[in-house]
């Protein structure tokens, strides 16, 4: 962990991001996990467990003593993380190809400020352009242990 402050590396096309296999990419600004974020996960995705909405319930029962994000919630930003840290100026578009690892070590509470530091973990050729796989670490403000790690790969289209 190097760089401790917000960046974004640019690239001119996908040949030159291939050169960087094994670097750190990026490290995003730090993202707000609110309650109403919380809630607004859990009415799309049907998933309303009680650790996740009811507040004093969790001060009672909860390890957490608060509500807590879902693990997928958390997931699912790894697109903003890719966007806030990398730019390829030759790519018409990106899509998702797929996740290959995740592990959720530990939750992020309500109220807490997450942020994504991106490496580029493998890159190949295709095409009409490129597919490749992000290291995305997913760090909570003021703890040093990582909330989320994934490995995520995308296809980009020049």
């Amino acid at each position: 962990m190097e760089k401790k402050e917000i960046y974004k590396t640019h690239f001119k096309n996908l040949d030159e991001m291939g050169k960087c296999v094994g670097k750190e990419l990026g490290i995003s600004d730090w993202i707000e996990i609110t309650q109403e974020k919380i809630n607004i996960f859990a009415k799309i995705t049907e998933d309303e467990q009680w650790i996740h909405l009811d507040s004093e319930k969790c001060a009672k029962e909860s390890p957490y003593k608060t509500t807590i994000a879902h693990g997928f919630m958390i997931l699912s930003l790894a697109s903003r993380f890719s966007y806030d840290t990398v730019s390829i100026g030759s790519i018409k578009m990106g899509v998702n190809y797929g996740v290959d690892k995740v592990r959720f070590m530990s939750a992020t509470p309500s109220g807490g400020f997450v942020r994504g530091r991106v490496s580029l973990l493998d890159f190949e050729i295709k095409p009409g352009g490129a597919k490749y796989k992000l290291g995305i670490t997913v760090e909570l403000k003021g703890q040093e242990k990582p909330v989320c790690v994934a490995e995520t790969l995308a296809i980009g289209y020049e």
